[in-house]
């Protein structure tokens, strides 16, 4: 057996980069959280609670949070409905499927930004649907804005969940499908029955990593919006970018950046507990 000396020391190379990499950084700015630094002044003044304190009655910080809410609630609904759907009618082999595949995957490799700039040629004031197709404001207005933000986070990020999905769907043993058959279930009853227990680690895998991802939506809000209508389309992590390098106040920005941080991890623990409930509650 191992010695706690040796166990010790193989585990000294991972902690030494968590520590770097992660827990240095996080102190960093959990200490700046509780000064008024600006960037450019080599000692911050300590300003105890004050930033934290701000937070709860900044006008801007209520906004972002409700815009984040809903693209983060609308965005996990729609990645993986949309995701499982696709991975549904997409699981079979043949060289149209396995296009399509590729094609549907495409949209997450090109990056955040060149996305945001696409779509923006699309709905803008001048854009392609503006121009030709319905005069509706996509990008003007603070409903659609949002809307719209919503839409194309789903759009570039849905790929991902067909991929996760189809690979679930892979793991659903052929036994219990000929089986479900035999018995003469229909598609719905196989699906419930057979498939979706199957697929609770995945569906469990599929939300928590949307439900993340969307709360930190910052580059397709930059390229699309740029945070406008007058900061209705504001996220909470484009708010921490601008009010950390465009108002130059790092240390409420850093505020907001470790009080995202605690609610990310608050809710991935939450979701996750709850997800491995409700996978229990379906093997049982």
């Amino acid at each position: 057996m191992r010695s706690s000396a040796q166990r010790a020391l193989m585990l000294g190379p991972a902690l030494v980069l968590l520590a770097v990499f992660m827990l240095v950084p996080i102190a960093i700015a959990g200490y700046l959280s509780f000064t008024d630094w600006d960037g450019l002044t080599p000692n911050p003044n300590p300003v105890g609670w004050a930033n934290y304190q701000r937070l709860l009655s900044d006008v801007d910080v209520r906004n972002a949070a409700v815009v984040t809410l809903v693209i983060t609630v609308v965005g996990t609904i729609g990645c993986n409905a949309a995701g499982l759907g696709l991975a549904l009618l997409l699981n079979r082999r043949n060289r149209f499927t396995s296009l399509l595949r590729a094609v549907v995957f495409y949209p997450y490799v090109v990056g955040p930004i060149i996305i945001g700039f696409l779509w923006s040629a699309i709905l803008g004031a001048d854009g392609v649907i503006a121009n030709a197709v319905i005069p509706v404001p996509f990008l003007s207005d603070p409903v659609w804005a949002v809307g719209s933000i919503t839409f194309v986070v789903v759009w570039s990020q849905f790929g991902v969940n067909v991929v996760l999905y189809l690979a679930g769907l892979q793991t659903v043993p052929p036994s219990l499908l000929e089986a479900a058959t035999v018995d003469g279930a229909g598609r719905w009853q196989t699906f419930r029955a057979v498939t979706w227990p199957v697929l609770a680690p995945s569906v469990t895998v599929n939300i928590v990593l949307v439900l993340v991802g969307l709360l930190r939506v910052y580059e397709i809000v930059l390229a699309l919006t740029g945070g406008g209508p007058a900061g209705r389309t504001s996220t909470f992590a484009f708010l921490i970018l601008s009010s950390s390098f465009r108002s130059n106040q790092l240390g409420y920005g850093a505020a907001q950046a470790i009080t995202l941080m605690v609610v990310i991890g608050a809710l991935a623990l939450g979701v996750t507990a709850l997800r491995q409930r409700a996978e229990k509650a379906v093997a049982a």
